[in-house]
C-alpha cells in the first residue's frame, strides 16, 4: 500500500503521463514567429526590391542612352559619307537635323593645315585637305547627348574659297 499512497502524493495524476494538452502548454515552448520577427522580414523584403528597382530603372536608362548615342553616330556617319560626294566640298558651315529634330547637327568645313608644314609655301594649285568637324546633339543636348567626329577629305583647289 505504500507504493500506492506514494504515487497518489506525486503532484502528477496518472491520468496525465505524457505531454500536456495543447491548449495548456506553457508560452515558452510555443513555435512561431513574433510579430517584430514579420515586420522585420517585410522590411528587409522591402529594402530588397528597392534596391533590385534602382538597378533595373538605372540600366533602363543606359539602354536608352545607348539606343541613341548609336542612332546618332550612323547619322553622323551617313552624313559624312556624303559629304564631297553628293555635292563639292566647300569650306563653310551647314547644319541641320535628322528624325524630325531629334537629332541636330552642325557640320564645319575648312582647309586643314598641318602646323609642321606652315612655314613652307602650298602650291596654289592642287588638291587640298579638308578638315571636317561635325557636332550631333539629342534630347537637351547635355555633356552625355552630344557626339563629336572629325575626318579628313581631299578636295580641288578651286573650292577653297568658295562660300557654302
Amino acid at each position: 500500500m505504500r507504493a500506492r499512497a506514494d504515487r497518489m502524493d506525486s503532484p502528477r495524476d496518472s491520468r496525465h503521463d505524457g505531454p500536456p494538452p495543447v491548449g495548456l502548454r506553457p508560452a515558452r515552448s510555443q513555435r512561431g514567429y513574433t510579430l517584430i520577427e514579420v515586420i522585420v522580414a517585410f522590411a528587409l523584403l522591402a529594402a530588397a526590391l528597392t534596391l533590385l528597382l534602382g538597378t533595373l530603372s538605372g540600366a533602363t536608362r543606359q539602354v536608352r542612352w545607348s539606343g541613341d548615342a548609336g542612332r546618332a553616330a550612323l547619322h553622323a556617319q551617313s552624313l559624312l559619307d556624303t559629304v564631297g560626294i553628293t555635292e563639292p566640298l566647300k569650306a563653310g558651315e551647314r547644319q541641320g537635323d535628322f528624325d524630325d529634330g531629334r537629332y541636330r547637327w552642325s557640320l564645319r568645313v575648312s582647309p586643314w593645315e598641318d602646323a609642321a608644314l606652315a612655314n613652307r609655301l602650298r602650291e596654289p594649285v592642287g588638291p587640298i585637305l579638308y578638315e571636317l568637324d561635325l557636332d550631333v546633339r539629342w534630347g537637351d543636348g547635355g555633356p552625355r547627348e552630344h557626339l563629336q567626329l572629325q575626318s579628313l577629305r581631299l578636295g580641288s583647289a578651286d573650292s577653297a574659297g568658295a562660300a557654302p
